[in-house]
């Protein structure tokens, strides 16, 4: 082989390397909590410090300074890499499970279709608590357990059937998207809303009203 190819396949591999780790990095920021992040999966962050003493704040779900402070104490006591940031390896630690990034990411992608679709134009609390209910049906014995079921559900959201739910996604959704996943409920718990403007099915305004955001209403 020529010195120029071999500083060819060097580069090459050196670059594939590069990007691999660029990839591995990015892989292990999607599953990590630092200050600043919010949601339930700081809160069971939050509570397993405290039930294991290392946090005396409260339960709020927001990872501050008390919060990252017990991460660095609880690292350093496990022998883990003391940065205040719950990643991968900490959350194992501590009990929590850690969902695929890739899982994450099409829940996100899927959930912020869905999103905008119904509620294009709409407050943006309005669009997260749209995905808010998508959530709260997968946790509701009568609907299925996943995203993707519950959207896909025969007759659950016509967007599928008119087409909208496959028009270009609002960049609103994402952000209201990862906001429903990460514990946000405008809805107060809803698992149903509809559009008193257009509805032309009686039975959904029997559904208890929890609250009323832009021109849809959220019920139970």
């Amino acid at each position: 082989m020529s010195e120029n190819k071999r500083t060819a396949v060097s580069v090459a591999l050196i670059m594939a390397i590069f990007i691999t780790a660029i990839l591995f990095a990015q892989a292990v920021d999607a599953a990590a909590y630092k200050k600043g992040s919010s949601g339930n999966t700081v809160a069971q962050i939050q509570q397993k410090l405290s039930d294991l003493g290392y946090y005396k704040g409260s339960i709020d779900g927001i990872y501050g300074s008390m919060t990252e402070k017990a991460v660095r104490n609880y690292q350093s006591a496990k022998g883990l890499t003391v940065d205040g940031i719950a990643g991968n390896n900490t959350l194992k630690s501590l009990g929590i499970k850690v969902q695929d990034s890739s899982s994450y990411t099409n829940d996100v992608n899927l959930l912020a279709r869905l999103i905008s679709a119904e509620a294009r134009g709409e407050p943006y609390s309005g669009q997260v608590a749209v995905g808010a209910v998508v959530l709260n049906r997968t946790k509701h014995p009568s609907f299925p357990s996943t995203i993707s079921g519950v959207i896909y559900q025969t007759g659950a959201f016509s967007c599928l059937q008119d087409g909208q739910f496959y028009q270009p996604v609002a960049d609103s959704a994402y952000k209201a998207a990862k906001d429903a996943l990460n514990g946000w409920d405008p809805s107060g718990g809803a698992i149903y809303y509809f559009n008193p403007n257009t509805a032309t099915n009686g039975w959904i305004w029997s559904r208890p009203l929890i609250v009323t955001i832009g021109k849809h209403r959220f019920c139970a």
